[in-house]
């Protein structure tokens, strides 16, 4: 189910940095994916909810490339992809194969889902790059996925990055990373990072015009005051 066009609008203004502070300050301290980064096509912000790919180490009698053909391969997981969803790939942080590559993120692109995010590698580079899919990952590797990791399903609690996704989680990405936003929380958020993009660029105003950053960042009561009551929320 695609998500409200005002929650979106509010994500996609927001930076991955500042969703990081948000979830921090409501206890959730592990948001963002080590290892997926900015890679192809990936110089827009994205925000979509998560359709989620688990791979487990390879094991030599499951991944094979007849493997590939099977109703649980990451073919048929592709036609289930919704539209406007970002796939959210474990790939256990293996890096010496290359879960997807150009034909598949072709595919993708077409049935319009927003991005590929993984921890692990892509192949065909160039032709990754040719398809327009956004992709954040850690690195290109010529080695198909079964030379290092088995395709196990899909739509199932992951962990990418060293973070928990389930499906449906909402994910942001963008230039530092991605980041995981929890189902329930997704509305708060999303509220809270409108707010926090207005404070941010308040005062990097005032620091551009000389204030000094004790007080003003983080503001104390004073600045807080000043700074609703400047913007006309007194």
């Amino acid at each position: 189910m695609p998500l409200d066009k005002p929650i979106a609008d509010a994500l996609h203004a927001a930076t991955t940095a500042t969703l990081t502070t948000i979830l921090l300050k409501k206890g959730v301290r592990r948001s963002w994916m080590r290892g997926p980064k900015a890679a192809f096509a990936a110089s827009d912000r994205v925000v979509g909810e998560a359709f989620t790919l688990r791979f487990v180490p390879m094991r030599e009698d499951l991944a094979t490339p007849e493997s590939w053909g099977s109703p649980t391969s990451t073919r048929a997981a592709i036609e289930a992809m919704p539209e406007g969803a970002i796939c959210v790939a474990d790939a256990m942080g293996v890096t010496d194969a290359g879960i997807f590559g150009d034909i598949l993120c072709a595919r993708m692109k077409k049935r319009n889902v927003k991005a590929l995010v993984t921890d692990g590698a892509v192949r065909d580079g160039e032709g990754v790059r040719g398809t327009g899919l956004p992709v954040w990952c850690d690195g290109v590797a010529a080695p198909a996925s079964v030379a290092g990791l088995t395709f196990v399903g899909w739509e199932q609690p992951v962990g990418c990055g060293g973070v928990a996704v389930f499906p449906g989680d909402v994910i942001v990405a963008d230039g530092d990373g991605a980041v995981v936003i929890p189902k329930a929380m997704v509305a708060e958020v999303a509220l809270a990072a409108v707010d926090q993009e207005q404070l941010e660029a308040w005062i990097m105003r005032e620091v551009e015009r000389g204030v000094p950053l004790p007080g003003l960042y983080p503001p104390n009561a004073e600045t807080k005051a000043r700074y609703e009551a400047e913007n006309g929320r007194g």
